[in-house]
């Protein structure tokens, strides 16, 4: 949960460096209808994320769950605009790097219907 939250907040700081510390280099994203592969490709759609002084949206992790081998875990919660309304969740897969940092791997928003 605090792992998910720490990386939350590199968008809420405005810390694109730090958001880029959290993508796996093997990471997926997919965003409808585009899946972006690999960390460069992701790094270079969400830097325009972090232009500008307000964020456009933030979020906040409702659920975790962590195998017991403690190496995956699965992430998930709202997306929020930048009033406050939930407009869309977001579903995160995490695996523990040999390093002991956890990195996102599978990242997948859905809208709020």
């Amino acid at each position: 949960m605090s792992v998910e939250r720490a990386f939350a907040n590199t968008m809420a700081e405005r810390d694109f460096e730090a958001f880029a510390e959290f993508i796996d280099e093997e990471a997926i994203f997919i965003e409808q209808p585009e899946v972006l592969q690999g960390k460069q490709n992701i790094l270079a759609a969400w830097q325009a994320y972090f232009d500008g002084v307000q964020p456009p949206f933030s979020w906040e992790p409702e659920q975790v769950d962590v195998l017991a081998s403690g190496t995956l875990a699965f992430s998930s919660g709202p997306v929020f605009n930048p009033a406050g309304i939930p407009v869309a969740r977001f579903n995160s897969i995490w695996r523990l790097s040999p390093s002991g940092a956890w990195k996102i791997v599978f990242d997948k928003g859905s809208p709020i219907e």
